[in-house]
């Protein structure tokens, strides 16, 4: 990830047009003539080998035409190149020569080779390219249209990028027609250099703009997009047309797991994860994107309409189960005071309806009545026009009413039904900032965004229950064990491990399974195998055929369960190898397994899974189980590492959630065990690089816990699975270090989401002055999302240690904390150090600095850097003795910049 020179891109002091033309309709031509005509203010040269001067358009003044890069007089901020596919390479090589910092390569058709050449000439300069094979870009408000677009965008606060050119010339149009006006727009084209993780990181602290949409076909660099992608709509909202929702998923898979994860489900689960909103048209691309801007501060989930027309009040109602949207309750005092300003036949409930024929006054009493009432928290008003009082008398009164207070999140969405009856009104509102909508339909719709992206946002920043000492993430699976099974299958040839070998490796991760035996495929060996004398479960019990062939054992007649006896298992036993014969003559028959029988008579079934994206690496699946599973089709994806908050998301994002929760004589299942599954799968996954599918179905939930039943793992000596291909860094448990400092036991390790509250805890114990020393101003409070920035590290590019030590209550505490915050380019590191006030000067920070430096220089960080209040005499202390650099103080600064060459 990098955004690097980017700033040449998008912000240029002079362009270069490299193919400039007077040729009508080539590129050439169409690109000199836009940044002609949409007013360019910096520097412009064409470079053409045949012209000598170029005009912008008929009549206008020609300029002068150079015919190679090297006759330029100076060397251009940015370069837009539209020659044939051959010339790339050695233009942009010339160009980085000469110090061009940026490039649009607007040329298509270059193969493997002459693309490697151009990104190979282009990386020892740091030359950015967009491109090859796009539309170009445009800047509205520098007047920058380096594209050959049919118009230019207006001036706004959206950022849109696109990998689409001809989906940026379709929203162009549209959105001109519409006065959408944008801050850039972007056509990535092959994005050989410039992707949406660069773009994101761009964008997310690009002050003119409010809101980020992207259209996106495919993903690459998964890590690098969803770092960028979390970091990004922390910031801003950040809303995503993706195409292909339609693909089929993977055709060829040997679990459930592996047919049911389609590659649309993991990309809504990435979106869903990155705190993100999809969306899947343009049309709403745009309605999300006003909708988050003037909705973004709003926090209600239910929705109370408020209309002239009962007609009207259906549709929104309709609108609203359809996009699963509950309409508030009206309280008994809010009934009450309706009752006493409306008509008799007013609707008594929600769509609150006050009847067509009503006055101006009607709408300002109904509002009073409604004051306070925690069913208006959001605001549908849809109106009718009518007769009676002109639509925008109305609108006047209402307007200052329903606008939201400065500073205030917004409580109105407004439909004004019909055309130019209604034109005033809908201006009186949107001059007062209230989102107007022209159809109830369209407006539910932008309501469910604002409660789906907020949901979104919420889960970006979920604080997990806090983890005793010891149980962190890594603690407490049998890993060598697991690992033995894995190799062990992989010694003998063998991809697939055997229900015994796959129920072994979930109890190494401590999810519970089923007492199994396995035994000789003949009668009698079964009936060994289920005597409790020799070690087995005891009747009643199930047999299944173990086959290395037969992955989906009832396909094949390869399950009986509830067998109660001796003679009944011997029997079952003589039919099943009869009927597997006959299905599958093929199959190499190993034996039976014979498993304890659970009787869960309240249980329900469940499926939990993992399998391999080939973009997005492991993912983890959950839904309802059975042998129906595939036509049931009721699952959820999630991306790994999971925590209590994201498995119970994962979960609720089912319909089988509903059935989790009591319901007549059948208690609820036990989600702590449930979501302990899960998370136990994730780190399984990162344990074990070797697994491939897993698949637990059925898992059996119940009040007791859960139990899995069967098992299915595939192995890939490939290791597509491990920490290092998750899309999102998982826990660095490598970097957790147990020290000994001054006759205490410490602890240091990265700071994870669980340790909100203990961080809270130490931030609440510092002097305000040592505060004051960090961040440069004391404060009194710090709020939950402040937090959850401090503890829910992306750790692909923060590191935070903390030092810790368990106290003589037995909980743990944290002594100190050093944080660094990487560039996208992985170049500078800033970071910043505090520890216990009363531990000042003790030596704690120099250790805690030791740990950080050494993992920065690990990971490749060029600088670690710092500014400093030149009265924090301490600090500047500490950074001479580690060897910093420290910036010659000056009389007139209040701080001091060091920083440290790491490499």
């Amino acid at each position: 990830m990098s955004i690097r020179n980017l700033d040449s891109l998008f912000d240029p002091a002079s362009v270069a047009v490299i193919g400039a033309s007077d040729r009508p309709g080539s590129v050439g031509s169409l690109v000199w003539r836009n940044l002609r005509a949409a007013g360019y203010a910096g520097e412009l040269v064409a470079v053409n080998r045949r012209a000598q001067t170029l005009h912008a358009s008929r009549g206008a003044s020609g300029l002068p035409v150079v015919a190679r890069v090297a006759d330029l007089p100076t060397a251009p901020e940015l370069a837009v190149v539209c020659t044939p596919p051959a010339t790339v390479p050695g233009l942009i090589a010339e160009l980085a020569e000469r110090g061009t910092r940026a490039a649009v390569v607007l040329s298509a058709g270059l193969d493997a080779a002459q693309r490697q050449a151009m990104l190979d000439a282009a990386r020892p300069k740091l030359l950015r390219i967009l491109g090859p094979n796009c539309l170009g870009l445009q800047v509205p408000r520098l007047g920058l249209d380096a594209s050959f677009a049919h118009t230019c965008a207006l001036p706004g606060g959206l950022a849109f990028v696109s990998q689409s050119g001809a989906l940026v010339t379709a929203m162009l149009d549209w959105a001109r027609g519409r006065g959408i006006g944008f801050s850039q727009v972007v056509s990535l084209g092959e994005h050989a250099d410039v992707d949406f993780g660069d773009m994101l990181d761009w964008l997310a602290s690009d002050p003119h703009t409010r809101a980020i949409l992207l259209y996106i076909e495919s993903v690459s660099s998964a890590r690098k997009f969803m770092s960028a992608a979390r970091a990004a709509a922390r910031n801003k909202p950040v809303i995503v047309v993706k195409a292909g929702r339609s693909a089929q998923g993977q055709k060829a898979a040997a679990s459930h797991t592996g047919a049911l994860a389609g590659a649309d489900q993991v990309v809504d689960a990435a979106i869903r994860r990155a705190g993100m909103l999809r969306v899947d048209t343009l049309d709403e691309l745009f309605l999300a994107a006003e909708t988050l801007a003037r909705w973004r501060g709003n926090t209600a989930d239910e929705l109370l309409v408020f209309t002239n027309g009962g007609g009207a009040g259906v549709m929104a109602a309709d609108a609203a189960e359809h996009e699963g949207i509950a309409l508030a309750e009206l309280s008994a005092p809010a009934r009450a005071r309706l009752d006493a300003v409306l008509p008799a036949n007013w609707s008594h409930g929600n769509p609150l309806d006050i009847i067509g024929d009503a006055p101006v006054q009607r709408y300002l009493d109904t509002l009073d009545a409604l004051d306070g009432d925690a069913a208006a928290r959001a605001l549908l008003f849809v109106h009718a026009p009518t007769a009676i009082v002109p639509s925008a008398e109305i609108a006047r009164a209402l307007a200052p009413r329903m606008a939201s207070a400065p500073g205030q999140p917004a409580r109105v969405l407004a439909c004004w039904l019909g055309g130019p009856a209604v034109a005033e009104a809908q201006q009186v509102f949107a001059e007062a900032g209230i989102a107007c909508y022209a159809t109830p339909e369209e407006a539910v719709r932008a309501f469910a965004m604002g409660v789906a992206y907020r949901r979104n946002q919420a889960q970006l920043i979920e604080t997990p229950p806090a983890a005793p000492p010891g149980t962190g993430p890594g603690e407490g699976a049998d890993l060598a064990a697991a690992r033995a099974i894995v190799r062990a299958a992989l010694a003998a040839g063998r991809t697939r491990l055997d229900e015994p070998e796959a129920k072994a490796l979930l109890a190494a991760y401590r999810i519970p399974v089923v007492l199994t035996r396995t035994c000789a495929p003949t009668p009698e060996a079964a009936v060994a195998a289920a005597d409790p004398a020799q070690g087995g479960p005891g009747y009643p019990v199930a047999l299944k055929i173990l086959s290395p062939q037969i992955s989906h054992k009832s396909d094949v007649g390869g399950v009986v369960l509830d067998i109660g006896d001796a003679d009944a298992l011997r029997a079952a036993a003589e039919a099943m190898l009869r009927r597997v014969a006959e299905r599958r003559p093929e199959a190499q028959i190993n034996g039976f397994t014979v498993q304890q029988l659970v009787r869960w008579p309240q249980a329900r079934e469940l499926i939990v899974g993992a399998s391999i994206d080939p973009v997005f690496g492991p993912v983890i699946l959950f839904g309802q189980g059975g042998t129906a599973v595939e036509l049931v089709a009721d699952r959820a994806i999630g991306l790994p590492p999971l925590n209590v908050p994201l498995a119970r998301a994962l979960v609720a994002r089912t319909r089988v959630a509903r059935l989790l929760g009591a319901w007549r004589d059948t208690p609820a299942v036990d989600e702590a065990a449930l979501n302990g599954a899960l998370i136990a799968v994730s780190q399984l996954l990162a344990d074990i690089p070797e697994l491939a599918e897993l698949d637990i179905n059925p898992l059996l939930a119940d009040a007791r816990g859960v139990v899995a039943l069967d098992a299915r793992v595939r192995l890939d000596a490939a290791g597509p699975a491990g920490a290092a291909h998750f899309a999102i860094l998982p826990y660095p448990q490598q970097w957790v270090e147990r020290v000994q400092w001054q006759g205490r036991a410490l602890t240091l390790r990265p700071i994870r989401p669980e340790d909100e509250a203990q961080h809270l805890a130490f931030l609440a114990e510092l002097d305000p002055e040592d505060v004051r020393m960090r961040v440069f101003y004391s404060r009194r409070s710090i709020e939950h999302s402040e937090l959850a920035r401090l503890t829910q590290v992306d750790h692909a590019r923060e590191i935070a240690f903390v030092a810790t030590e368990i106290g003589a209550d037995g909980e743990e505490h944290t002594l100190g904390v050093a944080r660094a915050v990487i560039d996208p380019d992985n170049h500078d590191a800033e970071f910043g150090i505090i520890v216990r006030s009363q531990l000042k000067g003790a030596g704690l920070g120099e250790l805690l600095m030791h740990k950080l430096m050494r993992t920065l220089k690990e990971r490749g960080t060029r600088r670690l850097v710092a500014t400093v209040l030149r009265e924090n005499q301490r600090m500047l202390d500490l950074a001479r003795a580690l060897g910093f650099t420290l910036e010659p103080a000056s009389a007139a600064g209040e701080t001091r910049e060091i920083w440290l060459a790491l490499q």
